[in-house]
């Protein structure tokens, strides 16, 4: 079975209905041209900055979650809406709502590892002054195969993504926000890795780049095969990638090379370290 998955770097700009209109034009792009899974960026309806976020944050039944439900229903795509500010109660968490093909959500996920470093020389930040921490694996599912979702820092701990594998993902959907710091150096290799040593279709998608804004997005969105090597990927400018994911594809590399199988769970138990 094949489908075809469709990841939408959109510009982002500090105009929240812009935001949600370009998103709803990209949607509709892609479902247009065949895409039957259709993905958003991290934050694709606030600029990504601390100092946004409490501004843009929205409850779960907000405006952006409601027309999200409304561009999956009227284009007829399983659609990963990137992520918004959520809020609840007296916080706030980088959330992914997951629709299906009538509108209906069937996933949300909240980043897990926030985003607190400091490069010298490099990039300082600290998502933790303002968001809180999620505590769930997500993994949804659909007519095709399971989903795994995960938000961009999330992608480089390989045990949240080998769990999602494990309970039947096949293909995990990363809206991310790599800088122009780590972009470079572990956007492309991080993503491989994953798809590599999980032996799933693996497809992260950013924002476009924008110099003019206070973070500098590296862009790049695309999606990498279960051998490692990417099946679609585009620059820093705004578009849309297309891939088609093919199970028979997994279960092929899996049966030839069966890395799964071969886990030593025996050996290398965290408790027993």
């Amino acid at each position: 079975m094949k489908f075809k998955i469709a990841l939408c770097q959109m510009h982002v700009t500090e105009d929240k209905e812009k935001n949600l209109t370009k998103a709803e034009s990209m949607i509709a792009e892609a479902s247009q041209k065949g895409a039957q899974v259709v993905a958003l960026p991290e934050m694709f309806n606030c600029p990504y900055s601390n100092e946004y976020f409490p501004a843009f944050a929205e409850a779960e039944s907000g405006e952006t979650a409601k027309r999200l439900a409304a561009a999956s229903a009227e284009n007829s795509v399983y659609l990963i809406g990137g992520t918004i500010p959520e809020r609840s109660g007296a916080s706030i968490y980088n959330t992914c709502y997951v629709f299906d093909r009538n509108g209906h959500q069937i996933g949300k996920h909240r980043k897990i590892h926030l985003f607190d470093i400091d490069i010298k020389g490099g990039i300082k930040f600290k998502e933790s002054d303002v968001l809180g921490r999620g505590h769930q694996i997500t993994v949804v599912d659909t007519v095709f195969c399971k989903i795994g979702i995960a938000i961009c820092y999330d992608m480089r701990f390989p045990e949240l993504i080998r769990l999602m594998t494990l309970k039947g993902a096949q293909l995990a959907v990363v809206p991310g926000a790599f800088n122009m710091t780590t972009g470079p150096a572990h956007w492309e290799l991080t993503m491989r890795a994953r798809a590599l040593d999980n032996q799933i279709y693996f497809a992260a998608v950013s924002p476009a780049r924008d110099m003019d804004a206070s973070y500098h997005a590296y862009g790049h969105s695309g999606i990498v095969n279960p051998w490692g090597a990417f099946s679609g990927q585009t620059d820093e400018r705004e578009s849309i990638v297309y891939a088609d994911v093919d199970l028979d594809y997994v279960r092929s590399i899996r049966e030839q090379l069966p890395l799964l199988q071969h886990r030593r769970e025996d050996i290398y138990r965290i408790e027993e370290l």
